[in-house]
């Protein structure tokens, strides 16, 4: 027989199954792997919670100039209805509101809005009753607006101090 026939005549044999060595340098890089991923999420989470803590803080920031600014507005509000008692010079008052509708529009710019409360009802959420008064409007609708309350954005800024109706003034004489 030749080689060739013997090659031909001999059983196959299975292949050896080779399993994968688990060596120590592959355990010792799972916890590695693990505590990386560990490290890049603690990270994300710091990178976001920065973010999010640097937005409250301009806010925050924000809020606090307004609230120094709002003032000016009811003093120039203040000043407009006195000016409009005393039948002040046009041209003056004229160039006053140039500046006040200038700085209602700056304030419109970072999202803060006037609540317009004559007519509504009172809403203890943005505003502060100053007295109840009897008047031909409806219980608890707001009659005059003291104090103009203002919005940042959903949030209150200030609430407006405001005069609520009693309802109509009730007869005290007793018919005889």
């Amino acid at each position: 027989m030749s080689k060739k026939d013997k090659k031909e005549a001999a059983p196959e044999q299975p292949e050896e199954v080779v399993e994968p060595v688990v060596t120590p340098v592959v355990q010792e890089e799972e916890p590695l792997k693990d505590q990386l991923l560990r490290l890049r999420a603690d990270f994300d989470n710091f990178r976001k919670r920065t973010q999010r803590e640097r937005g409250e803080l301009f806010l925050l920031a924000n809020e606090t100039l307004f609230l120094e600014i709002l003032p000016v507005i009811d003093h120039f509000e203040m000043g407009f209805k006195s000016a409009e008692d005393h039948k002040a010079d046009c041209s003056v008052t004229e160039g006053f509101r140039i500046v006040y509708n200038q700085l209602l529009d700056v304030l419109k710019k970072f999202n803060v809005t006037a609540i317009d409360a004559i007519g509504e009802p009172f809403d203890p959420h943005r505003h502060e009753s100053l007295m109840h008064m009897p008047s031909d409007k409806p219980a608890e609708t707001v009659i005059e607006q003291v104090r103009r309350g203002y919005l940042l954005g959903e949030k209150l800024l200030r609430a407006s101090q405001v005069i609520v109706s009693s309802g109509p003034a009730k007869e005290n004489g007793a018919a005889e």
